[in-house]
């Protein structure tokens, strides 16, 4: 698939999205990261050790966030999406759920959408994403952990949000998908998801998996944040076993190392 003017084998390689959160109170990294020229040089420092797409936000989401305007959010992502973009030649993705920012981030460069709500939260994102030609990212996320059939559920999910692409003109080769580990799931949820990484092949997308120093590791070694990272890489291991096409993740270089590490054994004839 093309994002930007990167083109992405999504059949046999797994690529690197590095998280940029340029928030003051993200989970694992706020503050460190907003202010435009240090964003830069995390960004480039990310793209030398493996990153195949930068992932800018500007709003947390970690579980109780607080909601900001659009126009602080805005404020956040675009000078940051402008500095990347002018200075290093990589794709980047705005991780947004509002259509007016995402459209501000297309505007300054951005290649691609990754919507936490897949297209529900706001009706008018997938026109954007058409608008600008964008590629998008459609995560699996719920208000409530009610599930009768958990993995049943949650790719008629996701195939609603295609539906939204699809009728929005947005074409096959612009989707990923993502089964949302740590958004409308219980802990044990998150792991059932972990578990059946490939059970989301069938819908016949590229997958991303974003598990980065989630609580379902954090609850499961018991440690704060920045101590994840062991546990991020199993995930990006099962990642790889499962064919997906994308993980993102904050420490990169580990990650980076972990994928060729695994593809050399599954690759083995």
């Amino acid at each position: 698939m093309l994002i930007g003017n990167r083109e992405f084998d999504t059949k046999n390689n797994t690529y690197i999205m590095g998280i940029l959160n340029v928030t003051p109170d993200s989970f694992s990294d706020g503050g460190r990261w907003n202010r435009p020229d240090v964003s830069l040089k995390h960004a480039e420092e990310m793209v030398l050790k493996g990153a195949a797409i930068i992932d800018v936000g500007g709003e947390s989401t970690r579980p109780g966030h607080v909601q900001i305007s659009e126009q602080e959010e805005t404020d956040r992502v675009v000078p940051v999406i402008e500095a990347i973009k002018k200075e290093l030649d990589i794709p980047v993705s705005v991780d947004t759920y509002k259509s007016s920012v995402a459209e501000a981030a297309l505007l300054a460069g951005a290649d691609l959408v990754n919507d936490i709500w897949g297209f529900l939260y706001d009706e008018k994102m997938a026109g954007v994403v058409k608008k600008y030609g964008a590629a998008c990212c459609l995560m699996h996320n719920r208000n409530e952990a009610v599930y009768t059939n958990l993995i049943e559920e949650m790719c008629a999910d996701l195939t609603k949000c295609v539906s939204i692409a699809r009728a929005a003109g947005i074409a096959d080769e612009k989707i990923i998908l993502d089964p949302g580990v740590g958004f409308g799931k219980t802990y044990e949820m998150n792991l059932d998801v972990l578990k059946n990484l490939d059970r989301f092949n069938a819908l016949g997308y590229p997958m991303l998996l974003g598990t980065s120093r989630k609580s379902v590791i954090g609850l499961t070694l018991d440690l704060p944040a920045d101590q994840r990272e062991e546990g991020t890489l199993v995930t990006t291991v099962l990642a790889v076993q499962a064919r997906y096409s994308f993980v993102r993740v904050h420490d990169v270089e580990k990650n980076a190392r972990s994928i060729l590490m695994t593809k050399a054994i599954l690759e083995r004839q």
